[in-house]
Formats: structure tokens, C-alpha cells, sequence
């Protein structure tokens, strides 16, 4: 999953004077940041996600509807888009470690009394406090290691975080189907919840304290023209509208695919269901694949292409055999995560000074594509069944890919392509 001060392009401090400093690669302090890194971004993610394999029995055990039941994920999405620029604000008052450290905490906790809801709007509620708190790490995280770390590591490290962060995300939602299939969902959710605390613990134990943050105020009136002109750059909005179409569709597609896969002719079990998430490992491979063809051809053509390869697994998706959904399913996650991690890279290029409010806007309209657009997916699942889902993210994926067409383009009339 992105982060600002990845999408920024750099560090988001200059390195000082006193480079020894910083954590060298190798050593001690290097390896045990590297370390309570992942850990933060696997509980980060896991958190984040793990309803999503549950969705078809927590539509059952609380009597809602497939778009109500995906509401488990958008709140949460939603509340951590919105709470991303204030954490890191409050990292720039109190510090980056305290911060980080109190959303762990908070969020694996609020997992847990999820877990234990009486009813849907109280485990909904939890849920969205939950993203409130987890908006900590993905804004601090990178910018802690960007302080800290010295610059021919700081690549490696961001990496390892980046790493994690796809591996919770697949791993939350596989343990959680393993689990819940052993024994109900409520022991799914408290145990992703009981890990958080224990990745917690880890990350106070092995993270060092910061050497170089300096608390800092914040210029109100700075900060809105610069978020002024990332709204001013029609190539930038391209890129934000790009985001939210096509993470919508990706998160609707994995939403509602357990709702027909446990359904007849196919019958899988949460925990078969559960493992259709380890498609997740070939959004690693794509986006850096992506990411070498795109500085051969250019971002926005690469942007195209993905989304349709992306399209084309909407079609597969279609048909019956069970391999068929499978490799739909695959294509889509190709097709996504290329896309995404060559979009990500375009925002610095594009932003100018405006580096990190660009990306925050990116972030937030990932995050909103999720939260919105995956749960209206659940209204064309209530409509037309799979067809009607396809079709919607299909309809997604497209516009998608004309924006990434629109986007090459601008670039053609306003110069050289992006960095």
C-alpha cells in the first residue's frame, strides 16, 4: 500500500551535517528499524482488511445486505483517508515513534472489541474508530525512516516497510479465513486483533528512538496554498481520479467474490476463500515489472496498458470454471497493482514544490475509491448478481484506462515525460 512520503519521491527531511548519525545498513539500529517497520505495516494492513474474507458471514450473522456487510471495510478506509494528514501533523508536534505507537495500539484494540459487537452499528462504529487510528503508520512511517536512515539505505528500508504492507494485507485476510473456518468470525477478528497488540509490543521493543526529528509548527496558511496548487494541475488530477476509479473496482472485485465463490456451483469455505488472497503476491511482481517498462515507454501509456490487462481479468471473471474466476481474479490483481505502483511514482514527478500534499491527495483518493466505490459495487451484486459486479468494475477500469490515456497526452503537449 502507498504512502506520502513515498508518493512525495524523497526524503521528507534533508539529510544534515553528522551523516554518521544515521542508521548505516548493517547495523544494529538499521536491522531493528527495519524490523518494528514490518511489523507496523503487517499489523497496519492485516487490521485494515481482514473483514474482507468474512463479508458473506458477517452478512448472515447481522442481516445486512452484501453492500452493507462491505461498510466493515469502508468506514474504515474512509476514516483512515481522512485522519492521514492530521497524524501527520500531530507526528510533527509529538514525535514519530509515540505516534505510530498509539495507533498499534488503539487500532489492535478496537479489533478486538469488534470482534466482540452486539450489533452492526456498535461493530461498525468500532471499525471506523479503527481506521481513525490506523491513519498513524502509513503517515508516519515512511517519514520516520526518511529522518533516520542514511540515504543509500534508505531504499532498502522503505522496501522492507512496502513489503510488509502487502504481506499483512494478504496475510490478515488468509488468517482470518483460516480461523474463522476452525471456529466463528468473532475468533477471526479478536485474533487479528490479539496479533496487532503482539506486533505492537514488538515495534515499542525494536524501534530506536528518533535521533533527528525536530518538533515543528505548522504553517495553516502555507500548507492550504500548497494543497491549492496540487489541485491546480489537471495532469495531477488525472492521476488522483485514476486512483479512485481504479481501486474501487479492485476492492469491489475482491468483496464481493467470496459472496459467489461460497455460493453454488463453486461451495468454497472460508478458509478456500481465504486463500484466494495469496493472488496478492503477484501484485509484488507487477508493479515492479511495471515500474522497469514504464522508464522504457512512459507512465502514463504503462498506466493504460495495466488497466487493461486489469479489464481483460474482469472478463475471465465471467465465465464458470472456477479456474477461469481464479485467473480473473489474478489478472486483476496484475493489472491493479501495476497500474497503482506506476501511478504513485507519477505524483512527484508532476507536483513540483508540492510534493507531499500531492501524494496526501493520491492517498486520499485511493482510499475514498475503496470506500466508496467498494461498497457501491454491492448494489450491482444485489442488482445483477456477478454480472451486474463485473460490469460495474469494468465500467471503473475503463474510464480508468482513458484517463491514463488522457494523462500521456497532456504530458506530450506540456514537454518531457514524467520522471
Amino acid at each position: 500500500m502507498p504512502d506520502a512520503a513515498a508518493l512525495a519521491g524523497g526524503p521528507a527531511t534533508p539529510e544534515p551535517s553528522g551523516a554518521e548519525t544515521h542508521n548505516r545498513v548493517g547495523s544494529p539500529r538499521y536491522i531493528r528499524t527495519s524490523l518494528a517497520l514490518f511489523l507496523a505495516g503487517f499489523a497496519t494492513f492485516s487490521l485494515l482488511y481482514c473483514p474482507q474474507p468474512l463479508l458473506p458471514t458477517l452478512s448472515r450473522a447481522f442481516g445486512v445486505d452484501a453492500a452493507a456487510a462491505s461498510l466493515s471495510i469502508s468506514f474504515s478506509t474512509a476514516c483512515l483517508a481522512l485522519s492521514i494528514v492530521a497524524a501527520a501533523t500531530l507526528s510533527d508536534l509529538k514525535g514519530r515513534k509515540s505516534v505510530m505507537m498509539l495507533s498499534l495500539l488503539a487500532a489492535s484494540a478496537l479489533n478486538v472489541v469488534a470482534a466482540a459487537a452486539p450489533s452492526w452499528p456498535l461493530f461498525l462504529l468500532a471499525r471506523a474508530l479503527e481506521g481513525v487510528a490506523l491513519g498513524g503508520v502509513p503517515a508516519v512511517a515512511m517519514t520516520y525512516l526518511a529522518e533516520e536512515t542514511e540515504a543509500r539505505g534508505l531504499g532498502l528500508a522503505m522496501g522492507i516497510y512496502v513489503g510488509a504492507t502487502a504481506v499483512g494485507g494478504m496475510g490478515g485476510r488468509v488468517i482470518t479465513g483460516l480461523v474463522a473456518q476452525a471456529f466463528d468470525w468473532r475468533a477471526a477478528v479478536a485474533t487479528i486483533g490479539a496479533l496487532g497488540l503482539l506486533n505492537a509490543l514488538g515495534f515499542l521493543l525494536l524501534l530506536p528512538a528518533s535521533r533527528h526529528f525536530r518538533a515543528r509548527a505548522v504553517d495553516v496558511r502555507t500548507q492550504a496554498l500548497a494543497f491549492r496548487g496540487a489541485l491546480a494541475d489537471r495532469r495531477l488530477l488525472a492521476v488522483y481520479a485514476f486512483a479512485f476509479l481504479a481501486m474501487g473496482g479492485f476492492v469491489a472485485i475482491y468483496n464481493y467474490a467470496g459472496f459467489r465463490l461460497e455460493a453454488p456451483p463453486y461451495g468454497l469455505d472460508q478458509a478456500q476463500e481465504g486463500l484466494i488472497f495469496t493472488l496478492y503476491l503477484l501484485g509484488t511482481l507487477s508493479s515492479t515489472l511495471a515500474g522497469t517498462l514504464a522508464d522504457r515507454l512512459g507512465r502514463a501509456p504503462v498506466m493504460a496498458l495495466a488497466l487493461a490487462v486489469a479489464l481483460l481479468g474482469v472478463g475471465a471473471t465471467l465465465f464458470a470454471p472456477l479456474a477461469a474466476v481464479v485467473l480473473g481474479i489474478a489478472l486483476v490483481t496484475l493489472g491493479f497493482f501495476a497500474g497503482h505502483g506506476v501511478a504513485s511514482g507519477t505524483v512527484g514527478g508532476l507536483a513540483g514544490p508540492n510534493k507531499a500534499q500531492a501524494a496526501s491527495l493520491y492517498l486520499l483518493s485511493y482510499y475514498l475509491g475503496s470506500s466508496v466505490l467498494g461498497t457501491l459495487g454491492g448494489t450491482f451484486w444485489t442488482a445483477g448478481g456477478w454480472a451486474g459486479v463485473a460490469g460495474f468494475v469494468a465500467a471503473l477500469f475503463a474510464g480508468a484506462t482513458l484517463l491514463a490515456l488522457a494523462l500521456a497526452a497532456a504530458v506530450r503537449r506540456s514537454g518531457p515525460a514524467v520522471p
